[in-house]
């Protein structure tokens, strides 16, 4: 579709985003989505490598299947009274 298009066309295309949002916001609009564009590229990344397996010793992998840390919720800055230990959650059986 994007290849039909003839240069009179793309630049009415171009003057109507012009008039619709004015020449001072498309720079900001267009850094922001560089940095959204960004961020995904990160988290994808991150994504990736939490998906990747690590190599564990078969000491160090019995341990973690029979410790496991006590899992903490943050509080917000300024709010102390908040944070507390989360148990994770049970399944329940209905019968």
């Amino acid at each position: 579709m994007m290849g039909n298009l003839k240069p009179l066309e793309i630049f009415l295309i171009i003057a109507v985003i012009l008039l619709l949002f004015g020449a001072k916001k498309l720079p900001d609009m267009a850094r922001s989505l560089g940095k959204s564009a960004r961020i995904l590229k990160s988290e994808a990344k991150a994504m990736k490598k939490d998906d990747e397996p690590t190599a564990t010793t078969p000491d160090a992998a019995a341990d973690q299947g029979t410790q496991q840390a006590a899992r903490t919720i943050q509080a917000a800055p300024g709010d102390v009274t908040s944070s507390r230990p989360v148990s994770e959650a049970k399944p329940t059986t209905q019968s």
